[in-house]
């Protein structure tokens, strides 16, 4: 990181919606306008600013309020399976770097074949076994990101593996396990923020996806892929029930993105800032 350099604008984007996506998920663990699971038959479907300052769904339900418990899901299933499936996938990657040979081998083959298996797939078997819900959500997209943190964590390990510092501490006795938690995953943590980040809007997405196909959290919890489910219906006659969910999700997964973008131009000093 180059001293003194100031911010560029996609990571004062992506920090700015990003802390009001976080801000809003917060706020909705304590207070939402209207309790989101609570039912108003003789308001529904009732535009913006008529009842509410997004209106309300079929069922009478705030859309705003909704949308609020919504982010606190979304972002937390997405948050937990990033966690869950980066912290595997480099102590995984890190390790394959620090043994090679044909563990290293069959463990890249590994992740090629995971790779066969998205998300949704994943999660469709999961939840033959285990039922749609949060946790089979959760553990289908960790599930996905771990041959990707694998991929990433392993290729950067390896060129700290072969730099001067790293070969010195080879050649004093120093063991695999102690050089890699004193230099090599120091060196690369700037490179898995990144990535981490940037995984963050495809997770959200991804959690979007299951829950518009009924495999993420159940109802009546809202999330941000079941509002566009349910909205479906309703597309004519109310077309602000996609609208909202549609554009709250699009906004994430832009400010993650953008965050992730600028991390790497930020922490990379050969990069230029609007490159």
């Amino acid at each position: 990181m180059t001293a003194g350099r100031p911010p560029g604008p996609r990571l004062v984007a992506g920090l700015a919606i990003t802390a009001v996506l976080a801000a809003v998920a917060l706020v909705a663990l304590a207070w939402t306008p209207e309790p989101p699971t609570r039912m108003a038959i003789l308001f529904k479907l009732r535009p913006p600013l008529a009842h509410g300052l997004l209106g309300t769904d079929a069922f009478g339900r705030d859309v705003l309020s909704m949308l609020m418990a919504g982010a606190r899901n979304s972002l937390g299933v997405a948050l937990a399976a990033v966690a869950l499936g980066g912290s595997a996938g480099t102590l995984l990657g890190v390790g394959v770097a620090a043994r090679r040979g044909l563990v290293d081998g069959l463990v890249m083959r590994g992740c090629d074949v995971a790779f066969a298996f998205p998300p949704i797939v994943s999660a469709m078997m999961l939840g033959a076994l285990l039922g749609p819900g949060r946790a089979t959500a959760t553990l289908a997209i960790a599930l996905f990101m771990v041959p990707v943190f694998a991929r990433v964590s392993r290729g950067a390990a390896l060129q700290v593996w072969s730099r001067d510092y790293v070969l010195a501490a080879r050649g004093a006795g120093r063991g695999a396990l102690a050089i890699s938690l004193d230099h090599v995953l120091p060196n690369i943590a700037g490179q898995l923020v990144v990535q981490a980040t940037i995984q963050l809007g495809l997770a959200v997405l991804t959690e979007a996806g299951l829950s518009f196909l009924g495999l993420g959290a159940p109802p009546p919890e809202p999330s941000w892929g079941r509002m566009l489910a349910d909205a479906q219906t309703y597309m004519v006659r109310a077309p602000w029930l996609a609208v909202a969910p549609g554009a709250t999700i699009a906004l994430a997964v832009l400010g993650f993105n953008l965050l992730g973008d600028g991390l790497r131009d930020r922490l990379d000093p050969r990069r230029s800032p609007g490159r």
